[in-house]
């Protein structure tokens, strides 16, 4: 199945798409300075952020970072005001 119909039969076809490639090139290419013209731009995959509300398709070789849980790690914290002993941390 194409990713397109996956999301699309998911429900998700209708969601923004922003698209995850080098800083360096209009390209998917760090090596194609200025405006590159005629160039196959691969997508090696399409990943979803249905929290955020996006589809991100990946350009080439980029490396993403994890996304936040839903409940912050804050909350769990704690500091004994009498002993100044942290709990929670891990």
């Amino acid at each position: 199945m194409e990713w397109n119909s996956l999301y699309e039969s998911l429900g998700f076809g209708n969601l923004p798409v922003c698209v995850a490639k080098t800083h360096l090139s209009f390209s998917h290419d760090p090596n194609l300075k200025g405006v590159p013209k005629d160039f196959t731009f691969p997508i090696t995959d399409i990943r979803a952020s249905i929290g955020a509300g996006f589809l991100y398709p990946l350009a080439a070789e980029i490396t993403t970072m994890p996304g936040l849980p839903t409940r912050p790690a804050f909350y769990d914290i704690d500091i004994d005001p009498e002993t100044e002993v942290i709990d929670g941390l891990f």
